[in-house]
Protein backbone atom coordinates (compact mmCIF):
# COMPACT_ATOMS: atom_id res chain seq x y z
CA UNK A 1 0.00 0.00 0.00
CA UNK A 2 1.29 3.35 -0.95
CA UNK A 3 2.17 5.44 2.31
CA UNK A 4 2.78 8.91 2.68
CA UNK A 5 4.76 11.20 5.48
CA UNK A 6 2.80 14.86 5.63
CA UNK A 7 5.40 17.62 7.01
CA UNK A 8 3.59 21.09 6.98
CA UNK A 9 5.33 24.56 8.32
CA UNK A 10 4.71 27.59 9.30
CA UNK A 11 7.02 30.32 10.07
CA UNK A 12 6.01 31.89 13.08
CA UNK A 13 4.68 30.63 16.57
CA UNK A 14 1.30 33.04 15.57
CA UNK A 15 0.47 31.20 12.65
CA UNK A 16 0.29 28.24 14.49
CA UNK A 17 -1.73 28.95 17.15
CA UNK A 18 -4.19 30.98 14.32
CA UNK A 19 -4.16 27.73 11.78
CA UNK A 20 -4.09 30.20 8.99
CA UNK A 21 -1.27 28.61 7.22
CA UNK A 22 -1.17 25.36 7.97
CA UNK A 23 -5.04 25.39 6.95
CA UNK A 24 -4.30 26.40 3.61
CA UNK A 25 -1.29 23.38 3.39
CA UNK A 26 -3.86 20.54 4.64
CA UNK A 27 -5.95 21.76 2.01
CA UNK A 28 -3.72 21.28 -0.55
CA UNK A 29 -2.71 18.10 0.42
CA UNK A 30 -5.96 16.58 0.73
CA UNK A 31 -6.52 17.80 -2.56
CA UNK A 32 -3.55 16.14 -3.74
CA UNK A 33 -4.28 12.97 -1.72
CA UNK A 34 -8.46 13.16 -3.66
CA UNK A 35 -7.60 13.92 -7.09
CA UNK A 36 -3.39 12.34 -7.62
CA UNK A 37 -2.56 9.66 -5.40
CA UNK A 38 -2.56 6.00 -5.42
CA UNK A 39 -5.44 3.93 -3.65
CA UNK A 40 -5.44 2.63 -1.39
CA UNK A 41 -2.90 4.90 0.20
CA UNK A 42 -1.71 5.41 4.34
CA UNK A 43 -0.93 8.80 5.81
CA UNK A 44 2.47 6.97 7.86
CA UNK A 45 2.61 9.97 10.12
CA UNK A 46 1.79 14.07 9.91
CA UNK A 47 4.98 16.50 11.20
CA UNK A 48 4.80 20.36 11.62
CA UNK A 49 7.57 22.73 12.24
CA UNK A 50 7.27 26.08 13.64
CA UNK A 51 10.04 27.92 11.95
CA UNK A 52 11.32 29.67 9.71
CA UNK A 53 12.52 28.62 6.11
CA UNK A 54 15.80 29.60 6.95
CA UNK A 55 16.17 27.56 10.19
CA UNK A 56 17.15 24.20 8.63
CA UNK A 57 17.53 22.88 12.26
CA UNK A 58 13.60 21.43 11.91
CA UNK A 59 13.03 18.69 14.55
CA UNK A 60 9.67 17.46 13.29
CA UNK A 61 11.14 17.34 9.33
CA UNK A 62 14.22 15.06 11.01
CA UNK A 63 11.63 13.17 12.67
CA UNK A 64 9.55 12.98 9.24
CA UNK A 65 12.36 11.79 6.99
CA UNK A 66 13.54 9.47 9.78
CA UNK A 67 9.85 8.41 9.12
CA UNK A 68 10.12 7.93 5.38
CA UNK A 69 13.34 6.18 5.50
CA UNK A 70 12.40 3.27 8.25
CA UNK A 71 8.82 2.65 6.04
CA UNK A 72 9.57 3.43 2.31
CA UNK A 73 7.16 5.87 3.25
CA UNK A 74 6.74 9.47 0.33
CA UNK A 75 7.36 12.87 1.85
CA UNK A 76 4.57 14.87 1.03
CA UNK A 77 4.39 18.87 1.44
CA UNK A 78 2.13 21.41 0.11
CA UNK A 79 4.55 23.82 -1.55
CA UNK A 80 8.37 23.17 -2.57
CA UNK A 81 8.68 26.63 0.09
CA UNK A 82 6.92 24.71 3.18
CA UNK A 83 10.16 21.89 3.20
CA UNK A 84 13.00 25.39 2.31
CA UNK A 85 13.12 28.09 1.06
CA UNK A 86 17.23 27.33 0.35
CA UNK A 87 17.80 25.27 -2.46
CA UNK A 88 20.79 23.47 -1.43
CA UNK A 89 18.79 22.09 1.52
CA UNK A 90 16.01 21.26 -1.22
CA UNK A 91 18.63 19.27 -3.41
CA UNK A 92 20.26 17.56 -0.23
CA UNK A 93 16.51 15.99 0.30
CA UNK A 94 16.20 15.06 -3.15
CA UNK A 95 19.33 13.54 -3.32
CA UNK A 96 18.95 11.44 -0.59
CA UNK A 97 18.54 7.76 -2.18
CA UNK A 98 15.67 6.61 0.63
CA UNK A 99 13.70 10.01 0.64
CA UNK A 100 11.04 10.24 -2.14
CA UNK A 101 9.18 13.79 -2.03
CA UNK A 102 5.94 15.00 -3.55
CA UNK A 103 4.65 18.53 -3.80
CA UNK A 104 1.26 18.54 -3.85
CA UNK A 105 0.73 21.84 -5.62
CA UNK A 106 3.23 20.38 -8.27
CA UNK A 107 1.73 16.97 -8.54
CA UNK A 108 3.53 15.79 -11.73
CA UNK A 109 6.37 17.44 -10.89
CA UNK A 110 9.63 15.30 -11.37
CA UNK A 111 12.69 15.44 -9.49
CA UNK A 112 14.59 17.57 -11.98
CA UNK A 113 11.92 19.68 -12.22
CA UNK A 114 11.66 20.63 -8.86
CA UNK A 115 15.19 21.53 -8.27
CA UNK A 116 14.56 24.03 -11.26
CA UNK A 117 11.78 25.28 -9.07
CA UNK A 118 13.74 25.54 -5.87
CA UNK A 119 16.77 27.01 -7.81
CA UNK A 120 14.53 29.76 -10.28
CA UNK A 121 12.54 30.52 -6.52
CA UNK A 122 15.90 31.30 -4.60
CA UNK A 123 16.98 33.42 -7.45
CA UNK A 124 13.96 35.53 -7.15
CA UNK A 125 13.73 35.90 -3.77
CA UNK A 126 17.74 37.09 -3.88
CA UNK A 127 16.62 39.83 -6.69
CA UNK A 128 13.72 41.02 -4.88
CA UNK A 129 15.50 41.67 -1.52
CA UNK A 130 18.50 42.99 -3.69
CA UNK A 131 15.78 45.69 -5.29
CA UNK A 132 13.91 46.63 -1.75
CA UNK A 133 17.38 47.63 -0.75
CA UNK A 134 18.21 50.03 -3.75
CA UNK A 135 14.80 51.05 -3.57
CA UNK A 136 14.99 51.97 0.54
CA UNK A 137 19.18 53.44 -0.18
CA UNK A 138 17.51 55.66 -2.67
CA UNK A 139 14.63 57.14 -1.28
CA UNK A 140 16.52 57.58 1.88
CA UNK A 141 19.04 59.80 -0.91
CA UNK A 142 16.45 61.68 -1.39
CA UNK A 143 15.71 62.50 2.39
CA UNK A 144 12.36 60.90 2.24
CA UNK A 145 11.16 59.85 5.95
CA UNK A 146 10.86 56.21 5.98
CA UNK A 147 8.72 54.19 8.93
CA UNK A 148 6.14 57.65 7.97
CA UNK A 149 3.85 55.36 6.80
CA UNK A 150 4.09 52.45 9.35
CA UNK A 151 4.11 54.70 12.30
CA UNK A 152 0.22 56.22 11.21
CA UNK A 153 -0.94 53.17 10.06
CA UNK A 154 0.07 51.94 14.27
CA UNK A 155 -1.92 54.85 15.40
CA UNK A 156 -4.77 54.25 13.16
CA UNK A 157 -4.74 50.28 14.57
CA UNK A 158 -4.64 52.02 18.18
CA UNK A 159 -7.11 54.08 17.87
CA UNK A 160 -9.78 51.72 16.51
CA UNK A 161 -8.49 49.14 19.39
CA UNK A 162 -9.27 51.93 21.72
CA UNK A 163 -12.90 52.58 20.08
CA UNK A 164 -13.43 48.95 19.95
CA UNK A 165 -12.31 48.90 23.46
CA UNK A 166 -15.04 51.29 25.10
CA UNK A 167 -17.97 50.18 22.59
CA UNK A 168 -17.32 46.75 24.24
CA UNK A 169 -17.99 48.65 27.52
CA UNK A 170 -20.97 50.56 26.52
CA UNK A 171 -22.58 46.73 25.59
CA UNK A 172 -21.13 45.12 29.20
CA UNK A 173 -24.06 46.09 31.00
CA UNK A 174 -26.45 43.68 28.70
CA UNK A 175 -23.52 41.08 27.56
CA UNK A 176 -22.33 39.75 30.31
CA UNK A 177 -25.04 38.83 32.37
CA UNK A 178 -27.11 36.91 29.49
CA UNK A 179 -23.01 35.09 28.97
CA UNK A 180 -23.40 34.36 32.69
CA UNK A 181 -26.63 33.05 32.72
CA UNK A 182 -25.92 30.54 30.19
CA UNK A 183 -27.28 32.29 27.11
CA UNK A 184 -25.50 31.12 23.52
CA UNK A 185 -23.61 33.66 21.52
CA UNK A 186 -26.85 33.81 18.71
CA UNK A 187 -28.91 34.13 21.54
CA UNK A 188 -26.97 37.20 23.18
CA UNK A 189 -26.92 38.63 19.54
CA UNK A 190 -30.51 38.48 19.01
CA UNK A 191 -30.84 39.82 22.62
CA UNK A 192 -28.89 42.63 21.83
CA UNK A 193 -30.91 43.14 17.84
CA UNK A 194 -34.67 43.07 19.90
CA UNK A 195 -33.12 46.21 22.34
CA UNK A 196 -32.40 47.97 19.37
CA UNK A 197 -28.88 48.00 20.06
CA UNK A 198 -26.51 48.37 16.80
CA UNK A 199 -22.74 46.90 16.38
CA UNK A 200 -20.11 49.64 16.64
CA UNK A 201 -20.86 50.07 12.49
CA UNK A 202 -24.19 50.49 13.15
CA UNK A 203 -25.34 46.82 11.76
CA UNK A 204 -26.85 43.66 13.01
CA UNK A 205 -25.04 41.11 15.26
CA UNK A 206 -23.49 37.83 14.83
CA UNK A 207 -22.55 35.24 17.00
CA UNK A 208 -18.87 35.91 15.78
CA UNK A 209 -19.02 39.30 16.78
CA UNK A 210 -20.74 39.09 20.43
CA UNK A 211 -17.85 36.40 21.20
CA UNK A 212 -15.03 39.57 20.32
CA UNK A 213 -17.29 41.64 22.58
CA UNK A 214 -16.73 39.11 25.27
CA UNK A 215 -12.87 38.46 24.50
CA UNK A 216 -12.08 42.28 24.70
CA UNK A 217 -14.52 42.46 27.82
CA UNK A 218 -12.33 39.41 29.62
Amino acid sequence: MKQFVIYRRVSTEEQGRSGLGLLAQTRDIDLYLSNYAETPYQIAGTFTDELSGRDNDRPELTKALDLCRRTGAELLVAKLDRLSRRVSFIAAIMDDPKVRLRVASMPNADKFQLHIYAALAEQERDFISLRTKAALAEAKARGQKLGGMRDATGKRNEAVQRGAQAFAQKVKPIVEPLRTSGATLAEIAGALDGAGISTARGGKWTPTQVKRVLERLA
